[in-house]
C-alpha cells in the first residue's frame, strides 16, 4: 500500500488570509491509518493560534466585508467555491481516502458529493431567507429580523472531515458569519485545502481561518475564547459535556452539539419474504464508513419468528464486503482511524465473547502485515441487552443481533439507552412503521432504508445524541443567525 498524496498539501494554519506556521512552531504528526505510515506534520496551534484566527474572524466580521455583502453577492462566492471542489474533486477524495483510511470510492461517489451539494443548497438560500412582520395594529409595526451570530467556531469529527466541514460551513457562511474551524488531528488536511480553495473563490480574508491542533489545546481555546459567539461540534458525548463547561466558564456562548449514538434497527415479523434485501441495508447501515458514523445502526432488532433466517443473511451479507487497501476502488471497508481504535473494537468483541455471545462473522483482525489497523465487519449473537456491547458507541464494523417478541418489546429495547439520533425501521405495515417511527425517541427514524435524511431534513439527537440545535436544513441556516425585533412606532 502507497501513500501518493496529491500536490498541494498544505499543513500550516490559514488564519486571515495565509498559510502560517504554528506560533510555537510546534507540530502533530499525521498518519496513513491504512499502513502506519507518518504522511507529514502539521502545524500544532495554541491558544495564541487561536486568539489570532479569532481576531482576523472578528476584523473581517466587523467590517462587513461579508457579514454585510449582499446576500446575491454571498451566493456568487459560494458558487464559485462549488466549481473548484468540482475541478478539485479527485485530489481531494485521494487526499481523504489516504489522511483518514476511507474507501476511495466512498470519497469519489459519496463524500465530495455531499460535501459539493451541501455547500451548494446554502449558497442557493443565502438570498432566500426572509424575515416576517408581526400584527401589530395600525400605529405600529413589529419586523422580526435574522442577523448573522458574528464569530462562529466550528470543531469537527474525523470519520467525514469534508463532509462534516461542509454541513457547518454552509451555513454559517451563507448567513454572513466569520468561522474559526478546528479540523480533526485524524484528518486535517482536507479542510485546508478547501480552505484555500474557499480564499481562490473571494472568500475574503479572515472570514474562514482554520487552526489545526490537538483537542485538548486548540479545540479548549477555541471553547473558552470569549470573542467567539457560538461552537458547533460534532463529536463524542465525553468532549460534547466540555464544550457546555467552557460555554459557562466563558461568555455564555451558544453551544450546539451533535454526539453519539447507538442506533436500533428494527426488523418486524412481516419482513420473512425480503430477509435478504434486509439484510443487506442493515449490514450497509451498521458497517459503512467501517462503522465509524455516529448513525450507525449498531443494534439489530428482529423478531424472533424470523431471527435464525435474519443471521443467516445477514451474515452472507457482511462476508460480501472487501477489506483492503483504501485506494483500491474494489475496497468498501478500509481501515479503523488510529490504532486505539482498533483496540478499543477487539476489546468489545473479545469481552462479549468471553460473557456468552457468539461471533458469527469476523471477529478477528485483518492484514495485520500491512501495518494498518484493519479490523473486518462482525456480526454478534446470543447477546444480552445489558452486555456493554449492546449498549455502548463501539464506533467500529459491529453489529449485534437482538430477539423481540412483539413490537412494543422492540420500542422499549430501542429507547433503552441514553441515546437518541437515529434509527431504522423495516415494515409492510404502514400503522406499525409509523407508529414505531414516533414511538422511537430519535431524531431521525427512517423507515423501509437506512438514511439520515438529506440537506433538506434536520439531523440531531435526542437525549444525549444533541444538544441546541440541529446540522442541515433551515434550521441549520437560522441556528447561525441571531433574531432581532425591530418595533417601529408610527406617528
Amino acid at each position: 500500500m502507497t501513500s501518493p498524496l496529491p500536490t498541494p498539501v498544505r499543513t500550516h494554519a490559514f488564519i486571515n488570509g495565509e498559510f502560517v506556521p504554528s506560533a510555537s512552531g510546534a507540530t502533530f504528526e499525521s498518519v496513513n491509518p491504512a499502513t502506519g505510515e507518518v504522511l507529514t506534520e502539521i502545524s500544532s496551534c495554541d491558544a495564541e493560534d487561536v486568539d489570532r484566527a479569532v481576531a482576523a474572524a472578528g476584523a473581517s466580521f466587523a467590517s462587513g466585508v461579508w457579514s454585510r455583502m449582499h446576500p446575491s453577492d454571498r451566493r456568487e462566492v459560494l458558487m464559485r467555491l462549488v466549481a473548484l471542489l468540482e475541478e478539485n474533486l479527485e485530489d481531494l477524495a485521494l487526499m481523504e481516502s489516504i489522511d483518514a483510511g476511507k474507501p476511495i470510492t466512498d470519497c469519489r461517489e459519496f463524500d465530495l458529493p455531499d460535501t459539493i451539494g451541501s455547500i451548494r443548497w446554502y449558497a442557493e438560500a443565502a438570498d432566500k431567507a426572509f424575515g416576517k412582520t408581526t400584527a401589530a395594529g395600525d400605529d405600529a409595526l413589529g419586523l422580526i429580523v435574522h442577523e448573522p451570530i458574528g464569530v462562529v467556531g466550528a470543531v469537527l469529527p474525523w470519520n467525514f472531515p469534508l463532509a462534516m466541514l461542509a454541513w457547518k460551513l454552509g451555513p454559517a457562511l451563507a448567513a454572513g458569519n466569520s468561522v474559526v474551524v478546528k479540523p480533526p488531528e485524524l484528518a486535517t488536511l482536507t479542510t485546508l485545502r478547501f480552505a484555500e480553495l474557499a480564499s481562490e473563490a473571494g472568500l475574503p480574508d479572515g472570514v474562514l481561518n482554520v487552526v489545526p491542533g490537538l483537542g485538548h489545546v486548540a479545540g479548549k481555546a477555541l471553547g473558552l475564547h470569549a470573542d467567539v459567539d457560538i461552537i458547533s461540534f460534532t463529536g463524542s458525548n465525553e468532549v460534547g459535556r466540555e464544550f457546555l463547561r467552557y460555554s459557562a466558564d466563558s461568555n455564555l456562548k451558544k453551544i450546539v452539539l451533535e454526539l453519539g449514538g447507538k442506533a436500533p434497527q428494527i426488523v418486524t415479523a412481516d419482513n420473512a419474504d425480503r430477509l435478504a434485501v434486509v439484510a443487506e441495508d442493515l449490514a450497509e447501515a451498521a458497517f459503512g464508513n467501517n462503522g465509524q458514523n455516529c448513525t450507525a445502526g449498531s443494534r439489530i432488532l428482529v423478531h424472533s419468528s424470523i431471527a435464525e433466517d435474519f443471521i443467516d443473511e445477514l451474515v452472507k451479507a457482511t462476508n460480501s464486503f472487501v477489506v483492503g487497501d483504501p485506494l483500491d476502488p474494489a475496497t468498501t471497508i478500509g481501515s479503523l482511524v488510529e490504532e486505539s481504535a482498533l483496540a478499543r473494537v477487539t476489546e468489545y468483541v473479545d469481552a462479549a465473547v468471553a460473557d456468552g455471545a457468539t461471533v458469527r462473522a469476523g471477529g478477528k483482525r485483518v492484514l495485520e502485515e500491512t501495518g494498518g489497523w484493519f479490523y473486518p465487519p462482525t456480526v454478534v449473537t446470543d447477546v444480552r441487552e445489558d452486555m456493554a456491547i449492546a449498549r455502548d458507541e463501539i464506533f467500529g464494523p459491529v453489529v449485534v443481533v437482538l430477539p423481540f417478541d412483539d413490537v412494543a418489546d422492540a420500542v422499549r429495547m430501542a429507547n433503552d439507552t441514553p441515546f437518541g439520533l437515529a434509527a431504522n425501521v423495516w415494515s409492510r405495515d404502514i400503522d406499525d412503521a409509523l407508529g414505531t417511527a414516533r414511538a422511537v425517541r430519535a431524531g431521525t427514524v427512517s423507515v423501509n432504508g437506512y438514511s439520515e435524511g438529506d440537506i433538506t431534513t434536520p439531523f440531531g439527537g435526542y437525549k444525549e445524541s444533541g444538544f441546541g440545535g440541529r446540522d442541515n436544513g433551515m434550521e441549520a441556516f437560522e441556528q447561525y443567525t441571531e433574531t432581532k425585533t425591530i418595533w417601529v412606532n408610527l406617528r
